[in-house]
This record gives structure tokens, C-alpha cells and sequence, in this order.
């Protein structure tokens, strides 16, 4: 259901193509076929970690420069650094507003880095 709920929001935002996977294997599978302009990741998945799927994306030359949201009910400090230690590029914390994410998506949107041309 979260899933859905943050796909409804990404399409509203203009994101025309969004795709959901319900766990990290899932995600890596994905990630070895497809190249994502936004990923947004929750912490806890049913076999592996957001942190790991997160620490794959920054480590396959490929993928490293995908802005990754994570996204997580973990309010903790230490939970935001490990994200951040994993690679994250921004952090929202459940529950959020549609305008929350539509604030995290561009902010992590316009940071990522710009390829030359």
C-alpha cells in the first residue's frame, strides 16, 4: 500500500513512468536491466537492506550518479547517517505530505550530478 501511495504521488508529480518492486532483490534485478532517473528507497525490505541496495547503486559505475530518496519511519539520528553513509542522497521520514516528498524529490533532483554534454 505505501508503495502505491508514493507511486500515486511520483506520477503526480510528472514522473511519467514509475516503477514499484517489493523487495532489494527485486531492486537489483531491476537496476542490472533499467536506469532509474530517481530512486526512492525504504529502509526496511523483506531480505536486504536499504542500505544495501543503496551501497550497490554507488558502487556500479552505472547507477552511481542516480539520486536515491530513502525513505523510512526510522527518525533516528543514527539512521540518517547510515543512510547517508550508504550513499543516500536525501532522507524522508514516514509519514509525510505529498508536499514533503514533492520538497525531497526536487531537492535531490537538482543536486544530482550533470553529465557534460
Amino acid at each position: 500500500m505505501f508503495r502505491r501511495m508514493v507511486s500515486d504521488m511520483l506520477l503526480s508529480l510528472g514522473y511519467s513512468q514509475v516503477q514499484e518492486v517489493g523487495s532489494g532483490h527485486a531492486a537489483l534485478e531491476f537496476l542490472a536491466e533499467q536506469r532509474p532517473v530517481l530512486v526512492c528507497l525504504d529502509l526496511t525490505l523483506p531480505d536486504i537492506s536499504g542500505y544495501e541496495v543503496c551501497e550497490f547503486i554507488r558502487s556500479t559505475p552505472v547507477l552511481q550518479d542516480i539520486p536515491v530518496l530513502m525513505i523510512s519511519a526510522r527518525a533516528q539520528t543514527m539512521d540518517r547517517a547510515q543512510a547517508e553513509e550508504a550513499g543516500a542522497s536525501g532522507y524522508l521520514i514516514k509519514p509525510f505530505t505529498h508536499d514533503e516528498l514533492r520538497q525531497q524529490v526536487e531537492r535531490v533532483m537538482a543536486a544530482r550530478p550533470r553529465k557534460e554534454a
